[in-house]
């Protein structure tokens, strides 16, 4: 049996893979969640051979849960689905050591032979996620100005993300300032929107 914790925030669609896949002989959910952080929990519980992660769940992405769960339980294989594939998210994901990644819009049948080539240590992309990734543009920002960024989108002050990074409030604000020149943005919210819109955070 292929054991496979599966999470997503969206109840009617996590419960729906669950039954579905639970159709499947050779594959067993043996756990759901609901967020990311719940999921990387199950899964060091589980020790499943597969997680299904949806990208957006508060208060961890899919991308962030499976980093999480990659560090600590290196036998399970992370496939991510989505919704809306933005350009630069299928990039984040592989480099986070993602082997698979789907678009919500995928049957179960084809979900579970993604899953089934997943746990046989085979990698698997969306070959439309994957043109797509192809034409993006290469992120410009450097680590620090995304994890600015990334702080700016949860409304956090300059002086709170200063504090979170560890930084003095001078040189988070030239790493806004930096995001905002390379961005073209007017604000340190427009530019944490189009990093977001590109996939780079």
């Amino acid at each position: 049996m292929i054991r496979i914790v599966v999470a997503d925030d969206e109840e009617m669609i996590r419960t729906a893979i669950v039954s579905l896949l639970a159709m499947e002989d050779d594959l067993e959910v043996v756990a759901q969640a609901d967020n990311g952080s719940d999921a990387v929990s199950l899964v060091r519980q589980h020790q499943p051979e597969v997680v299904l992660l949806d990208l957006e769940m508060p208060p961890t992405d899919g991308i962030e849960a499976a980093t999480q769960v990659l560090s600590s339980v290196p036998d399970t294989r992370a496939v991510l689905m989505t919704r809306h594939a933005r350009p630069g998210v299928l990039r984040r994901a592989m480099a986070a050591g993602i082997t698979g990644f789907v678009p919500k819009s995928t049957s179960v049948s084809r979900l579970a032979e993604v899953l089934r080539d997943v746990a046989a240590s085979r990698r698997y992309v969306d070959p439309e996620l994957a043109a797509q990734a192809l034409n993006a543009d290469a992120c410009p920002l450097t680590d620090r100005e995304l994890d600015a960024l990334r702080l700016t989108r949860t409304h956090a002050s300059v002086q709170q993300i200063a504090e979170t990074l560890h930084l003095a409030e001078g040189t988070v604000r030239n790493y806004l300032s930096s995001a905002m020149a390379k961005t073209q943005s007017e604000s340190r919210h427009a530019a944490a929107e189009v990093a977001w819109q590109q996939g780079w955070i």
